[in-house]
């Protein structure tokens, strides 16, 4: 009679398989097959890059045409600017000197009546033997030509003997002593009269002072 040991194991059992996990190797090939499915092919990529390329193309050729025509718009205004400015600077030029040539030309055309009525008071004065006809015409022409120089904004100065002495209007040639205390450090003597234009002084009178 065999007796069987209680403490004896007994045959391994076999372990049932799991039909859900894969192989390690067979999930690696499913997963590569996957992404290889996935991912896009090489003439894809290379399609879109190129029109990608050809839009920013298009667009960057645009913003170069604008820019060009802007650039045209404002070299000819710059063009047309500097045309102008070149014909004003070159009339302002021409203004300018016209007017320092013919400045006093009014005045001249003005001063000519007087230069004929001094002809012929020196042709009539050979002939004429009054004197005092002679200093009247003489005086006559005098004030005649004052009165066209005052239209011309020239006037003499007036009572300048007597005047205390100015230097924004006299010029001293000299010193002589006073005849009275009163005249010293005045105009005792005028040797030029002196003129403004415009209440300009263009000719200081040159005076003898006082002291």
């Amino acid at each position: 009679m065999d007796l069987k040991n209680p403490f004896r194991r007994g045959p391994k059992p076999n372990k049932p398989m799991d039909t859900d996990q894969t192989p390690k190797a067979e999930q690696e090939n499913a997963a590569g097959d996957t992404m290889q499915h996935e991912a896009p092919s090489p003439d894809t990529t290379d399609a879109a890059t190129a029109q990608a390329d050809s839009q920013s193309e298009v667009t960057l050729q645009a913003e170069l045409d604008v820019l060009r025509t802007e650039h045209q718009a404002l070299h000819d205004k710059h063009v047309r600017l500097y045309a102008e400015f070149d014909n004003f600077r070159k009339r302002t030029a021409k203004e300018r000197l016209e007017l320092i040539q013919f400045a006093g030309e009014n005045t001249l055309k003005a001063i000519v009546p007087v230069v004929d009525d001094l002809d012929r008071a020196v042709s009539n004065n050979e002939k004429v033997e009054d004197v005092v006809a002679v200093k009247e015409g003489m005086k006559l022409i005098q004030q005649k030509l004052l009165h066209i120089l005052a239209a011309q904004g020239l006037k003499p100065m007036v009572n300048v003997q007597g005047e205390a002495f100015d230097t924004d209007l006299h010029e001293a040639i000299t010193k002589a002593p006073a005849p009275s205390e009163k005249l010293k450090g005045k105009v005792i003597d005028v040797v030029e009269n002196g003129y403004t234009l415009r209440d300009k002084v263009v000719r200081y009178a040159k005076v003898v002072v006082g002291e």
